[in-house]
């Protein structure tokens, strides 16, 4: 759990579906993270060079650019390439896959995964 003199670590969380991204943010909020959030592919990778995030939940199925280009594009600007993206879809199998392979370090099914947002990124994330 979050405590005061902690810095908190930012999570940026990326998804077309207002009800998803919000619903993500909030759970991550209260886990103590400093949240920021995306609507698309394009305002992801514009937010990552602004913020710096130290993980990135990453939908894979979006409009303007999807979740797999932008993660390469993330992961050719130098001073992102310690950043975490997990992605995380609606979709399995070759979604999951083509996330991999263009850079996520793991495939999250938002089916299975959303209410374990705080432990997935506890797993990544170092105490601050």
């Amino acid at each position: 759990m979050f405590s005061p003199g902690r810095r908190k670590q930012t999570v940026m969380v990326v998804d077309d579906s207002d009800d998803v991204r919000e619903l993500m943010a909030l759970q991550l909020r209260l886990s103590g993270y400093d949240v920021v959030e995306a609507r698309d592919g394009r305002e992801a990778v514009e937010l990552a060079r602004e913020r710096c995030p130290a993980l990135v939940f990453m939908d894979i199925q979006m409009p303007v650019l999807d979740g797999v280009e932008a993660t390469r594009m993330i992961r050719g600007i130098s001073e992102l390439c310690e950043v975490v993206i997990v992605a995380f879809s609606a979709f399995g199998g070759e979604h999951g896959a083509r996330a991999l392979e263009a850079g996520c370090d793991e495939y999250v099914s938002k089916n299975e995964g959303i209410n374990r947002l705080a432990g997935i990124a506890g797993r990544y994330l170092k105490a601050a």
